[in-house]
């Protein structure tokens, strides 16, 4: 578990209106930030997790802070590598709770990390809107943790989002009824794949091929020399950054290119369409996003501009508004007391860059994208569960 914080203009915006950098520091919001900077989710973190913390922080204190109660303050971010570690995550946030003495912490990076770290989020009182959190226990969860609230949906969702968009290309003739599937053996992996299964089979799918591997598995030939064997239309994978590219890989060495192909996490990023170039036209992957709105295309001129990055097209808008969210109860309680803030999430709805968010049992809206496509070199969403903007999903054509 590594320290380390960062005043960013916090410490330069108030030194250039003639403050004390101590005075600076005393009055700002103490603001903490828990993810993976190592670890096999550390590359995921750096796509979506931190460049967004830092575009936030920069945004608010570019806007000169939050106000609290008529008056600004400027925003500290204290950061934390939790290693993609459940034991680091929980020690970080504890740690920013007791000696750190954040005013606030932002909800971590990823699913096991999230459900991990929110014991003790609830222990000390603090509001923890997840932005890379899946999961159908969400009423379960809120039940235990009425403080912790869902932007990305559950797990049947997304697995039926996967469903809707092969049965359609099956009633299209363009793909048949068998499945390869596999999952990482991590919360997210394993809660997708138990979810996918009776849906599948509600629609008339045999998955002919059904494994898991370990979250950091180097080697995913034998998962992908195994689906080939299935000889499947489609290959469905529940899968991290990591292996989402080492899968993608891996099905072009071996020649598994079925005309659907889906891989999860990491899918939406950016850095996918530059690896693989060409051959990622056609690939479905999860989430998605309004490609062309507005809102997207503003937001993602900001965060390249502040981070040098650009965002991926799916979470890191989530994250981004998970932020905004925090921000505006602040704004709105007009006071940093935690309970006052928590409060004023529950009982009220939000204007964000991914646009309203309202609660329904701690998930926002219950309208979420659940799958995307990348056409034409942007990742355009292909299904949601009631989001604008779906565009048709097309075949894939080979890995040429």
């Amino acid at each position: 578990m590594k320290r380390r914080e960062l005043f960013g203009l916090a410490a330069s915006m108030a030194l250039a209106a003639g403050l004390a950098g101590p005075a600076a520091a005393q009055d700002a919001l103490k603001i903490g930030a828990v993810g993976p900077k190592t670890g096999p989710l550390a590359g995921g973190a750096a796509v979506t997790f931190w460049p967004n913390v830092q575009l936030w922080a920069h945004d608010v204190n570019e806007a000169g802070g939050i106000d609290v109660g008529g008056t600004k303050r400027m925003v500290e971010i204290i950061e934390y590598d939790d290693q993609t570690n459940p034991g680091e995550t929980i020690k970080a946030v504890q740690r920013l709770a007791t000696q750190d003495e954040a005013d606030f912490i932002l909800a971590p990076y990823g699913t096991g990390l999230n459900i991990a770290s929110a014991p003790i989020f609830e222990r000390y009182g603090y509001p923890m809107v997840t932005h890379t959190a899946i999961s159908d226990q969400i009423e379960d969860l809120s039940g235990k943790f009425p403080n912790m609230y869902f932007l990305l949906g559950g797990a049947t969702g997304l697995a039926g989002g996967v469903v809707e968009v092969l049965s359609q290309m099956r009633e299209a003739g363009e793909i048949g009824s068998s499945v390869a599937m596999v999952n990482v053996a991590d919360a997210f992996g394993i809660e997708l794949a138990e979810a996918a299964r009776p849906q599948f089979e509600a629609a008339g799918f045999d998955i002919v091929y059904d494994s898991s591997y370990p979250l950091g598995t180097q080697d995913l030939s034998p998962v992908i020399n195994g689906a080939k064997d299935a000889n499947p239309d489609a290959f469905v994978a529940w899968s991290y950054p990591p292996d989402t590219f080492g899968l993608t890989e891996q099905a072009q060495i071996a020649g598994l290119a079925p005309k659907a192909f889906y891989t999860a996490v990491a899918t939406a990023f950016p850095a996918y369409a530059g690896r693989f170039g060409a051959a990622a036209e056609g690939v479905l992957g999860a989430g998605g996003v309004y490609a062309d709105g507005d809102a997207f295309k503003d937001y993602a001129a900001r965060h390249e501009a502040v981070t040098g990055a650009k965002p991926d097209y799916w979470a890191s808008a989530p994250a981004y508004a998970s932020f905004q969210i925090l921000q505006m109860a602040i704004e709105g309680a007009g006071t940093t007391d935690k309970a006052a803030v928590a409060e004023y999430i529950a009982n009220n709805d939000f204007d964000t860059v991914i646009g309203p968010i309202s609660w329904d049992e701690n998930n926002s809206n219950a309208e979420y994208w659940t799958v995307g496509q990348w056409q034409g070199g942007v990742f355009k969403g292909v299904a949601s569960t009631g989001r604008d903007g779906a565009v048709p999903a097309q075949p894939k054509t080979g890995w040429e």
